[in-house]
């Protein structure tokens, strides 16, 4: 289709806590005929989008079935970074776009996760709770580290990753850094030696971080690489952190190594399951800093995102490509 010979309907899924208003705004102004669904029923997304051109998302799992329902899709357009609900194989089988949100909250993001892991390495859970007239001298099983005398250990080194280096490197003793996506040129490795970072194996990061932070996307590749066996392999007393996708972790085993004491810590914003089940094994753990999947959550992201999420259907409304693109549609 023809984006600019009809007019297009774009449609928002879910939108929950979420303000749609600019983009709405935005897409309205460009031409496009706008719904709002508020559902992440797939046969209610199927039913309310039966002639769209763009669906906008919020957390709604978009599956091949759903992609093959709507005809006239030529965009799935994100307001995330991640993008691991979308069938994107199938999207570009059907000639569909599929785009994200790179970069929007690399600041917020990094910050929150220097945040949460120094709350895990300092015990802020317990000291806050502790500090009343009754508890005010207790003491936590053991003292915290002094941090210059850890190593800090960064799994992706991408936008985020290196952010949170720039950010956490002169508190720590050492940075190591693992990627296997990031091309080994004279440019990275100036960056990373800027940085501070030691380029390493996985093995190593593992073995010698008493921090290690992960910053991957999840793929079939990275699911559950947090596992049994990964956290055996990390070193006794340390803490993991995630701001990342809660799929790269097994959150049974993460809490088996946290009962044993072999991780003295977890840090994490992201769950496998959100909200999660009543009853999950990292939920209400002195242990653990949670939070509810907010890393990118700021007064300039809650504006970001709507903007850079409609901008994508416009572009390819006006150009016929979209700007922030994750696939090369058939």
């Amino acid at each position: 289709m023809n984006l600019a010979s009809a007019r297009p309907v774009a449609v928002y899924t879910d939108v929950d806590d979420t303000d749609p208003s600019l983009g709405i705004e935005l897409l309205e102004s460009h031409g496009f005929e706008v719904r709002v669904l508020g559902t992440r029923d797939a046969g209610e997304i199927i039913a309310g989008a039966a002639d769209a051109t763009v669906l906008l998302p919020g957390y709604a799992e978009i599956t091949r079935d759903i992609i093959a329902a709507l005809p006239d899709l030529r965009l799935i357009s994100l307001m995330s970074m991640g993008f691991d609900y979308v069938d994107v194989d199938a999207a570009t089988e059907h000639g569909v776009w599929v785009t994200n949100v790179p970069g929007a909250a690399t600041e917020e993001v990094a910050t929150h996760a220097l945040a949460i892991l120094l709350s895990a390495v300092r015990q802020l859970g317990f000291y806050t709770a502790s500090a009343g007239p009754n508890t005010w001298n207790e003491r936590a099983a053991s003292a915290p580290p002094r941090l210059s005398e850890l190593t800090l250990g960064v799994v992706g080194l991408g936008k985020i990753g290196r952010e949170l280096i720039r950010l956490a490197g002169p508190l720590f003793g050492r940075i190591l850094g693992f990627d296997p996506f990031l091309p080994d040129t004279a440019e990275v490795r100036a960056d990373l030696d800027r940085l501070g970072v030691t380029r390493t194996s996985l093995e190593a990061v593992q073995a010698e971080s008493d921090v290690l932070s992960l910053h991957l996307p999840l793929t079939a590749e990275t699911e559950r690489m947090v596992d049994a066996a990964f956290l055996a392999g990390m070193p006794q007393g340390s803490v993991l952190v995630n701001v990342s996708r809660g799929g790269l972790i097994d959150s049974t085993a993460l809490a088996e190594a946290l009962d044993r004491g072999h991780l003295s810590g977890a840090a994490l914003d992201v769950l496998e399951e959100e909200p999660p089940a009543h009853g999950h094994p990292l939920v209400g753990r002195d242990d653990v800093v949670l939070t509810p999947h907010i890393a990118y959550f700021s007064a300039r992201t809650e504006i970001e995102y709507v903007r850079i999420q409609a901008q994508n259907a416009v572009a390819l409304a006006e150009t016929g490509r979209p700007e922030s693109p994750v696939n090369r549609p058939a």
